[in-house]
C-alpha cells in the first residue's frame, strides 16, 4: 500500500494508520516562559523554564527519549514493517531482529508523551503573554524546521522512489501551510498528522490566553474540553469531533493539570483531573492498539504511559530540579526536526541500505545521521529563520496596532 493510498483512507481520521500517520511533537517544542506581561520571544532554541526562570532540563531529556522511541518504532516496530515483502525490509522485521521488534513495537507511545509535554509547556509559555505574543512564538517555533522538512522529504522521495510515492506539486505546496489535513490533503510525510492535533489545541487554548490565564480559567477549560471530548464520539457531529479532538484531548489536559501543579502546588482537584486524564488515556491507548498498532499489548502500553506520567509528576513537583546538563539543552533542540524528518526519508534509506550491514547497526546509523542533520537544521535553519520571522511579525503587528483606519 502506498503512503498516498493509506492517507487517502484517513484524510481527517479518527484513527490513523501506524507507520503511516505516526508521531512526535511535536509542534510541541517549548518557548521561554515568564510572568512578565511583555516578554521577548527568543528565536534561538526553545527554552523550557518555570516561573522562577529555572530551566526544566528533565523535560528536554524526556522529549528526546520520546522522539527516539517514535523513530525506532517506525524503523523496526510497526505492523507495516513486520509484513512479508514490505517495502522497507522486504521481510518481517520480527524475523530480522526479534528483540528489537519486541521493544520497538511500543515506541508509538512517544506520540502521547509529546502531547502531554505540549500541554505542560504551552501553558507555561503562555502565562503572562498576550495572544499576539503566543501567536508569534508558535509561528517562529513551528514553521522554519517544518518548511525545511517538507522540502527535504519531497526531494528524497523524488530522488529515491520505490518506498513512498511523492505527492503532486500542488499538494506539496499546500503542505507548506501546515493546514493540509483541514483541507483533506495528504501529508508529505505521515508523521505530520500530529501537527494537526497540536494546531487544534493551540486554537482552543488561544481563547483562554485571550481572556488572561488564571488557575481558575485553565481548570474550567480542562473540564469543559474534557466533557466535549467525551461527548464528541457519540454526538455524531463532525464539527464537534473535529474541535474536541477526543483522540488527543486528555493527553493535553494531563499536561495542563501538571503545569498547574507545578505553578500553584498540588490539590485534590488537580489530582482528580490528572486521574481522569489517565483513565481516559488508557482507554485511548487500548483503542489505538486494537484499531491501528496491532503489535503491542495494552498492559505494557499502560505501564509505559503511567511511568511517564509519574516522571512528569516528579518534574511538576520539583523532584528533578537538580537535573542539569548542557547536553539536555541540545537534546531539546534536536527533537522537533528529528521528528519531522526521520520517517519517510529514513525508511527510504533503510530500503536502499538494508543489505549492506547488520539491521540493528543500520537502524542506529540512520537515527544517528538524522540527529546530526537535526542539529544542522536547528543551527542553520531554525535559528536564523526564526529571527527573521519574529522581526517581521513584530513589525507587522506594530503597524496593525498603530494603524488609524
Amino acid at each position: 500500500m502506498s503512503m498516498q493510498d493509506a492517507q487517502r483512507r484517513t484524510s481527517i481520521p479518527r484513527r490513523v494508520l501506524s507507520g503511516l500517520h505516526q508521531p512526535l511533537p511535536p509542534g510541541t517544542a517549548p518557548v521561554r516562559s515568564t510572568t512578565r506581561a511583555t516578554p521577548r520571544a527568543t528565536p534561538r532554541a526553545a527554552v523550557v523554564r518555570d516561573r522562577a526562570g529555572r530551566r526544566l532540563y528533565a523535560i528536554d531529556g524526556i522529549r528526546l527519549l520520546a522522539a527516539l522511541m517514535v523513530a525506532v518504532h517506525h524503523y523496526a516496530g510497526t505492523n507495516r514493517v513486520d509484513q512479508p515483502g514490505n517495502r522497507v525490509w522486504d521481510r518481517p522485521v520480527s524475523d530480522i531482529m526479534p528483540t528489537v521488534f519486541r521493544f520497538a513495537s511500543y515506541g508509538w507511545i512517544g506520540v502521547e508523551i509529546f502531547f502531554v509535554i505540549s500541554g505542560f509547556v504551552i501553558c507555561m509559555s503562555c502565562w503572562g503573554r498576550s495572544p499576539r505574543q503566543f501567536f508569534v512564538s508558535r509561528v517562529i517555533r513551528l514553521y522554519p524546521a517544518y518548511w525545511f522538512a517538507v522540502a527535504f522529504t519531497t526531494v528524497v522521495l523524488t530522488l529515491l522512489p520505490g518506498v513512498w510515492d511523492r505527492l503532486r506539486t500542488r499538494d506539496v505546496l499546500l503542505n507548506v501551510t501546515m493546514l493540509q489535513s483541514g483541507s483533506g490533503v495528504m501529508n508529505v510525510d505521515g508523521v505530520y498528522w500530529t501537527l494537526w492535533s497540536e494546531l487544534r489545541f493551540y486554537l482552543l487554548f488561544l481563547v483562554v490566553v485571550w481572556t488572561g490565564l488564571t488557575y481558575r480559567k485553565v481548570v474550567v477549560f480542562c473540564c469543559v474540553w474534557g466533557a466535549a471530548a467525551m461527548l464528541a464520539p457519540i454526538s455524531k457531529l463532525p464539527l464537534l469531533e473535529l474541535v474536541a479532538n477526543p483522540e488527543g484531548a486528555w493527553y493535553f489536559i494531563a499536561g495542563l493539570a501538571l503545569y498547574l501543579m507545578h505553578r500553584f502546588g498540588q490539590d485534590l482537584l488537580l489530582w482528580g483531573i490528572l486521574a481522569m486524564a489517565w483513565l481516559m488515556g488508557q482507554r485511548e491507548l487500548g483503542i489505538r492498539i486494537d484499531e491501528v498498532e496491532h503489535v503491542s499489548g495494552w498492559r505494557g502500553s499502560v505501564l509505559i504511559f503511567t511511568a511517564f506520567l509519574l516522571a512528569m509528576v516528579a518534574i511538576a513537583l520539583g523532584a528533578t530540579d537538580r537535573v542539569r546538563g548542557r547536553w539536555l539543552v541540545t537534546a531539546g533542540a534536536l527533537t522537533y526536526p528529528l521528528y519531522l524528518m526521520h520517517y519517510a526519508a529514513g525508511t527510504t534509506l533503510i530500503n536502499r541500505l538494508r543489505d549492506t550491514m547488520d539491521a540493528r547497526l543500520l537502524v542506529v546509523s540512520v537515527i544517528a545521521g538524522f540527529m546530526l542533520l537535526s542539529w544542522l537544521v536547528h543551527r542553520f535553519v531554525e535559528r536564523p529563520v526564526a529571527g527573521l520571522l519574529k522581526r517581521g511579525l513584530d513589525t507587522s503587528f506594530a503597524r496593525l496596532r498603530n494603524a488609524s483606519g
